[in-house]
């Protein structure tokens, strides 16, 4: 019951990031005679369709003739720019990897190139997993086996060393929002394998032909842990019922984003009146969190409902669940057959041809078992002190022009600006990597077994954040390992975090021109700013605490202009009938427009900007956009795209780019948009927030 997926929760917000010139020109000039060389670096001329006019479609402007020659690879379900960089990566991580499998051996027992070297070995050697079968599986089976009763039930969840995956709910430990300088216990939903509650609960046929899958997945793995075929479905069945329970209790992804919603203190003698069945009591004891005397329910209504299933469902039938559970979240660990069928079900969600190839899906769970383990090794390959020196700079540049378009608002009172730019100023600024790396000296790691690795993973991962409670906040703390391809917002750390590996082309390129950087990495530095200012992340003060700082009157303002933002992104349809949701992506949507309008007025203090030299026929401001609409190029299949609107907080990359520049007059001028041209919306309907 308690997981380390609550640490997660995130509270990280997630990049996963008038009357105009008509004489302005669109692209490079026409020329007679031979095209001279490209001068610029950054920007691929080669990516630009030209047969689009950038005013009708700057996505397919900007990216049009890659997008055509850049399929989706068979293993994956969308291809862009990060893939391409997160490939890079993955190729400089494998050399690491598979240096440190070679030589474990050699290395003293105990030590980070040992655990790293057996855990990334043990994952790929797909010989020994075979063979051994269930032998390492069969003991935590049998212990889910032995439950007869709720007390049994009661008693594994509490212990530590029980393992059956993400079952019931999901609890750790992690700050107080509303008192930051202090470790809280939560609890919220979870329990559900499904990516979303709707996939239980709507009756459409892409939703039904996902239950069909999913339902025939657990079919075969139950027959392949012995069931016969009328045990299998009956036992899928009683899984899929308690789920689909569990999914009418759970509340929807945008409810989910209300923080004083979700954010209900007990004490725990009220918390055990009000759950009686999940035995948090002991549980906390059990976990070594005795001490806690309060918790923080995200959503009651789903444990008051979750305590009635534990009371009510038949132990034979919850006893599946649990299994179930287990299997599923250790296929990659058990014999081929198990991880086929896992990936047949996930076809069905992303459309992907092709399963990953084995050293990628053991990478990733190296990354995140071990991740700031190799990532020093990845740092010292991949990081320079220059790239480090570079975002700081800009970070700084990005921080004043936030400043001055706070102060420039006509529409927030000066009580409420002082405070914004107090929480401005206070943004702690984290760049590459960590001061202080994980210590896993506590962590067993050997060649024997991936999924006894997997599991000791899991355990070390547990203690380690219960090991905060009662203890002062770790600011030190990474929610990334140093290669991962993204950045965050922390709300109650109020931190902007940047991990080394989205810190190279095409988001950061030293030997790009201002104008590309500032629309590349400047746009992803300028979106995690916003995101201390978004819908949810206003919500939080300058020491990271859930308060409301702002005027009744300027909240009033706020929210009526992100709902023109969100009406906006509701009309954005990728495919038939399929429509983004504007209150789900709300905040990355306010952060894409924020940060575009930040990072564009930084770049116009650059020497670059100033000069007004082109660069491959492009003004520095054309540059600037393209630099930013081509780190969003991206290729999807209709089944990521499905999924991505039903779960996702992010819009798809082709509103990521034409979405936030329909709201700029800067993009219209630079381009010589007219009036009546897709890109260019009527003054009466453009979103301005900073």
């Amino acid at each position: 019951m308690f997981s380390t997926s609550m640490a997660r929760r995130l509270s990280l917000a997630v990049l996963g990031l008038g009357g105009l010139a008509a004489s302005v020109a669109a692209g490079p000039p026409t020329k007679t005679g031979p095209t001279p060389p490209q001068k610029g670096v950054g920007i691929n001329i080669a990516n630009i369709d030209p047969s689009v006019k950038p005013c009708e479609d700057f996505f397919h402007y900007a990216s049009g003739n890659w997008l055509k020659n850049n399929p989706i690879p068979d293993a994956q379900s969308s291809w862009g720019a990060f893939n391409e960089l997160i490939d890079r990566n993955q190729f400089t991580l494998r050399t690491i990897l598979t240096n440190a499998a070679a030589n474990s051996a050699k290395a003293a027992k105990g030590t980070n190139a040992q655990k790293v070297g057996d855990f990334y070995g043990s994952a790929m050697d797909s010989v020994a997993i075979d063979a051994a079968g269930l032998k390492y599986l069969k003991p935590h089976l049998d212990r889910i086996m032995a439950i007869n009763s709720l007390a049994d039930e009661q008693k594994f969840l509490a212990d530590p060393k029980a393992h059956a995956g993400n079952v019931w709910l999901s609890s750790g430990v992690g700050q107080d929002e509303k008192i930051s300088t202090q470790y809280a216990v939560y609890l919220n939903q979870g329990g559900l394998s499904l990516p979303d509650r709707d996939y239980y609960l709507k009756d459409d046929a892409r939703s039904k032909k996902i239950r069909d899958a999913y339902q025939t997945y657990q079919v075969n793995i139950f027959k392949m842990l012995g069931d016969d075929q009328a045990t299998a479905e009956k036992n899928a069945a009683a899984v899929t019922r308690i789920e689909t329970r569990l999914a009418k209790a759970s509340k929807s992804r945008v409810d989910l984003r209300d923080p004083y919603a979700n954010y209900n203190k007990m004490t725990l003698a009220e918390a055990n009146a009000a759950f009686p069945n999940l035995a948090l009591s002991q549980t906390l004891q059990g976990q070594g969190l005795s001490a806690a005397k309060e918790v923080i329910v995200g959503q009651p209504d789903y444990l008051k409902e979750v305590s009635a299933a534990m009371q009510q469902e038949p132990i034979a039938d919850q006893k599946q669940y649990l299994r179930w559970h287990l299997v599923s979240s250790l296929t990659s660990a058990l014999p081929k057959a198990y991880g086929d069928e896992a990936f047949k079900y996930s076809q069905a969600l992303s459309g992907a041809k092709k399963q990953q190839p084995r050293w990628k899906r053991s990478l990733g769970s190296t990354d995140r078992a071990l991740g700031e383990a190799f990532g020093q090794l990845y740092v010292d390959k991949a990081f320079s002190p220059a790239a480090k020196a570079k975002a700081k700079e800009m970070i700084e540049n990005l921080r004043k022009a936030y400043a001055e378009r706070i102060m420039a608002t006509d529409w927030m009172s000066a009580g409420t600006k002082k405070e914004a730019l107090t929480k401005l100023n206070a943004f702690v600024v984290k760049i590459g990597y960590p001061d202080k790396w994980k210590d896993y000296s506590t962590l067993n790691v050997s060649r024997e077994s991936y999924l006894n690795n997997l599991i000791a993973a899991q355990e070390w991962a547990n203690k380690d954040e219960v090991r905060k409670f009662g203890k002062p906040i770790d600011r030190g703390e990474w929610g990334m390992t140093p290669p991962t391809v993204n950045a965050y917002y922390n709300p109650p750390m109020n931190e902007i975090v940047f991990p080394a590996g989205i810190l190279q082309p095409p988001f950061y390129d030293p030997k790009a021109d201002d104008a590309v950087n500032y629309g590349g990495i400047g746009a992803v530095i300028g979106h995690e700013m916003t995101h201390g200012f978004d819908d949810q992340g206003r919500q939080y003060d300058a020491k990271g605490n859930l308060r409301d700082w702002w005027t009744k009157e300027d909240a009033d303002k706020f929210n009526a202009k992100a709902a023109m933002v969100g009406k906006q992104y509701d009309a954005f349809s990728p495919l038939d009938s399929v429509h983004v949701n504007g209150k789900l992506t709300m905040g990355e949507n306010l952060a894409d427009l924020g940060g575009l309008t930040i990072a564009y007025q930084a770049f116009m203090k650059t020497p670059q900007a100033k000069a007004h030299v082109k660069i491959d026929g492009f003004t520095p401001e054309q540059r600037f956009f393209l630099g930013y609409a081509q780190i969003w190029r991206t290729n999807i299949r209709p089944e990521a795209v499905r999924q991505q609107v039903q779960t996702d907080p992010h819009s798809p990359g082709q509103f990521r780019t034409n979405g936030p520049l329909m709201n700029m007059p800067e993009f219209y001028q630079a381009f010589g948009c007219q009036d009546g041209n897709k890109m260019m919306r009527p003054t009466t309907d453009r979103s301005k927030i900073w």
